[in-house]
């Protein structure tokens, strides 16, 4: 009986170990409690019972709670549920915190809810915060213009931008910002009477390209415009004039074709027509001697009318054979041999 009772003893500490041993896990899986530390020791206040909520809500306590110590050794006034709700939002509470403590630190005015707005907008809130104390230079590709000379100018600039936090949310980005100095350069170059000046005062650009206030409804400020390069593409005047001169040179010998073709077409209606003649010719000839014909029958010329219109045809044929060795003996100038 004695080792009965030892027994069940020893199976009911070991139970009652697991236990605990499970409790103990399940209370550190739900409780971070070395994180709970962390806090107490940074001088944050930090209930149980909230980082106990924040497992239960899905949200992982270290990336609220370490944000908030970072924020509250800076100085900065940040409410633990500001930060929860924003990385409930989808936010980046880490980078936000970033942001603020380097705005706090160049005495830039950032509050913590525009921090975020412009996180969860989808911009970096530390870079436009870096931005707006270092600017940044974006540089274009070549941009070619076409001067009042018809001569190609192609210019690349450097714009120096500095981040405008307020027009952050809304505001267009760098693409609409070269864009924009695109458009500048290319209506200047193309008010320039002369390509000549273009090159020698490249600054003309840059001043007009300035004073349009291309920055309007970006999130940037435009703080300056140089031009990095100039350089001369094609006479595109010269190009346009040689293509015109083609076109018309294609047209003309369109027309002359076309001219040429009823021509053609005229010369073998008229040969058609002396062909048509011919055969009515022959028609009437073929007629002479019917009539001849007839006219004997009925007595209206004798046989010696006849006799004398055969002798008049031998002698006319005669005649045209001697005229027709005549011509034959004739040189090439003209001159009789």
């Amino acid at each position: 009986m004695p080792e009965i009772a030892g027994a069940a003893g020893l199976i009911t500490t070991v139970i009652i170990a697991i236990v605990v041993i499970l409790v103990l896990a399940v209370f550190f899986t739900l409780v971070p409690v070395a994180l709970w530390i962390s806090a107490m020791a940074a001088g944050v206040r930090v209930s149980i019972f909230t980082l106990i909520g924040m497992r239960l809500r899905r949200v992982i306590p270290s990336r609220v709670v370490n944000p908030l110590i970072k924020a509250h050794k800076a100085g900065l006034s940040v409410g633990i549920n500001q930060l929860e709700s924003h990385y409930l939002a989808g936010g980046n509470v880490d980078r936000v915190v970033n942001a603020l403590i380097a705005a706090h630190r160049a005495n830039i005015e950032l509050t913590f809810e525009r921090a975020a707005a412009i996180d969860l907008a989808g911009r970096d809130v530390l870079e436009a915060v870096q931005m707006s104390v270092n600017p940044k230079v974006i540089e274009t590709p070549f941009i070619a213009g076409v001067a009042l000379n018809g001569i190609e100018v192609k210019a690349k600039a450097r714009i120096t931008v500095r981040a405008n936090i307020d027009r952050l949310v809304g505001g267009a980005g760098e693409e609409t910002v070269i864009a924009r100095v695109g458009e500048g350069i290319i209506s200047t170059i193309g008010a320039s009477v002369d390509h000549a000046k273009v090159l020698e005062n490249p600054d003309m650009i840059s001043q007009t390209v300035l004073s349009k206030g291309l920055d309007s409804g970006t999130a940037f400020e435009i703080l300056s415009i140089d031009i990095a390069d100039v350089d001369i593409g094609k006479n595109i005047g010269a190009e346009l004039q040689t293509e015109q001169a083609q076109a018309d040179k294609n047209i003309a010998q369109a027309k002359a074709e076309e001219r040429r073709a009823m021509a053609v077409a005229s010369e073998q209606e008229m040969k058609a027509r002396v062909e048509e003649m011919r055969a009515k010719v022959v028609a009437s000839e073929a007629e002479v001697p019917l009539a001849m014909a007839e006219a004997l029958r009925t007595g209206n010329i004798g046989i010696m009318d006849y006799m004398n219109y055969k002798n008049i045809q031998a002698d006319t044929g005669m005649r045209n054979s001697i005229s027709k060795v005549g011509e034959d003996k004739q040189k090439p100038d003209g001159k009789k041999e």
